[in-house]
């Protein structure tokens, strides 16, 4: 009997969807029973007839129902990337240029407005959600009680779904270190709880300040007594509904961004014939910044940088080569984007020497320059794991290319100069010097003499060298630059050979115009690169 064959990139998704949902309708189950059992038992008292059992019942499915209807917008709201979206602003401008000006839409307003649109849709679901677990748990007696827990509770999600989306919780994190998933599970238990006891604390005080502004309807009733009750039962009530919710969104991380083996079965016949078929089909037809995608670039950089799926990696340098050059062009592909990105917007911030003065002047907040370039930056986690990926598999071919595909295919020049001009790009970006350095100011061993002033800067940048975007831009610099020290002090030995008979420009960069920077920069850069590893 034949093994099945590897699950499509989309049904991945769809399995670890409903893996997810069956996983926190347990979590969710063990909480409400743990909740009414030792807690909430102290504070009410249990009656036994057929009614309240149906009761019960009914206030069971309809608080699985809430925490289901609350872990299906996450879902839909997560993504591996930060996600552009439009402000209140400009929903507004659009609106109303749509309305009076009768003019076209642009695709980026309409994709930054949908974006926005799941937000909002987020925060009213997590609303309902909270009312609905809040009634469910603290009580079900009159309708004055469920009005006022209702209210509660939906105001308690709506502050959750706020706090949610500002804090970019939807943004699928992928832990450096794989782990198994009862033991990522178990590492975020104390950390959920710990999280949830804070914002249970500080919706309950909010609901305190703003309980003195309500009608008299949604005030709490009765004799002192009674209203201490109450407040228990729903600082009680909402912790465990916060909890339900932390728990859900680590289960949803955990889940979804743990490794796919994109891979036939290990003896089977797809294991001989052509196992690398299924990673490629996820790298190539996948949607652009999926989830799909990112593990399979996730999975890509796995077997090329470790030795536990070494048949994996040695079914790339099959004797064609074309497996191969699929995989370079995989991992090329978005780091051509970012370089190509970059350079287009750096484009517009060269300034030659009679503007340098206004440009000196403006202040940094003037400038666009960080808006230009979030969006790219953005997808760091992808540009990384392709630059480790290329770089290793091409150090691996040092030992492990029996046919040679690496250097007859051109694939050593191609991931050099893609990595050394995306370095160049990134580095401009933080603000630093990228113009040719003159050959006689090199002075012995590589040193760099003092250059004079020349009054030009290729490349001038106002901005702060602070904040989120100026950290990932440090850190794409430093995975590209370890990737090309990787690739020389593999090879070079073979570079230093080729240095003497003045064939390192010929074996290790490509003649073709590169995206950022010019073809004697880019040698230039790699000299750099092969006299500090000589040192």
């Amino acid at each position: 009997m034949s093994p099945p064959p590897s699950p499509t990139p989309e049904l991945v998704s769809k399995n670890r969807f409903l893996g997810f949902l069956i996983w926190q309708t347990f979590t969710s189950t063990t909480i409400y029973f743990l909740t009414k059992l030792f807690l909430l038992s102290f504070f009410t008292t249990p009656k036994f007839s057929p009614s309240q059992l149906y009761f019960s019942l009914l206030k069971f499915f309809t608080f699985t129902f809430s925490n289901l209807l609350f872990s299906s917008s996450l879902s839909i709201l997560s993504s591996p990337q930060p996600l552009p979206y439009a402000s209140p602003l400009q929903l507004a401008a659009g609106l109303i240029r749509f309305a009076f000006v009768s003019s076209p839409v642009e695709p980026e307003f309409r994709r930054r407005a949908l974006v926005s649109a799941r937000f909002v849709v987020s925060v009213v679901v997590a609303g309902i959600s909270g009312a609905l677990s809040v009634v469910c748990l603290c009580g079900f007696d009159g309708f004055e009680l469920i009005a006022r827990l209702g209210f509660r509770g939906f105001v308690f999600g709506v502050l959750y779904g706020l706090f949610y989306v500002y804090k970019k919780k939807w943004v699928l994190e992928f832990p450096i270190i794989q782990r198994p998933l009862f033991y990522s599970f178990k590492m975020g238990l104390p950390l959920s709880m710990k999280r949830a006891l804070k914002l249970s604390n500080v919706a309950y005080l909010f609901l305190a300040v703003l309980q003195v502004f309500l009608p008299e309807q949604l005030k709490s009733g009765g004799t002192m007594g009674q209203f201490i009750t109450e407040q228990i039962i729903l600082y009680i009530g909402s912790f465990s509904v916060v909890f339900c919710w932390e728990l859900s969104h680590h289960l949803h991380q955990v889940l979804h961004t743990k490794r796919f083996l994109f891979a036939p079965p290990k003896g089977s016949a797809a294991a001989e014939t052509n196992p690398s078929e299924p990673l490629l089909a996820a790298l190539e037809e996948s949607i652009p910044d999926s989830l799909p995608q990112y593990l399979a670039y996730l999975d890509l950089c796995m077997v090329c940088e470790n030795n536990v799926d070494t048949w994996r990696r040695a079914a790339f340098f099959e004797e064609t080569g074309e497996t191969y050059k699929r995989v370079v062009a995989a991992c090329l592909r978005p780091l051509e984007q970012l370089a190509s990105n970059l350079s287009e917007g750096l484009e517009g911030c060269s300034v030659d020497k009679a503007h340098q003065l206004s440009n000196q002047l403006q202040s940094p907040t003037d400038s666009r320059l960080d808006s230009r370039h979030c969006e790219p930056l953005n997808n760091f986690q992808k540009y990384a794991w392709c630059a480790r990926a290329v770089a290793s598999l091409t150090t691996w071919s040092h030992k492990e290319d029996r046919f040679g595909v690496a250097q007859l295919t051109g694939s050593n020049a191609a991931v050099t100069s893609t990595l050394i001009s995306s370095l160049l790009a990134v580095e401009a970006f933080m603000g630093k010097k990228t113009s040719l350095q003159p050959q006689y100011l090199m002075g012995p061993a590589a040193i760099k003499w003092n250059t004079p002033n020349t009054g030009r800067r290729d490349v001038v940048t106002t901005k702060k060298q602070g904040g989120s975007l100026h950290a990932k831009a440090y850190a794409m610099a430093d995975v590209l630059r370890t990737s090309v020290y990787s690739i020389v002090s593999t090879f070079h030995d073979e570079m230093f050979t080729s240095t003497k008979a003045g064939l390192l420009e010929k074996d290790w960069v490509i003649k073709t115009k590169p995206l950022f920077g010019t073809y004697e920069l880019l040698v230039q850069k790699l000299r750099h690169f092969l006299d500090f590893r000589a040192n």
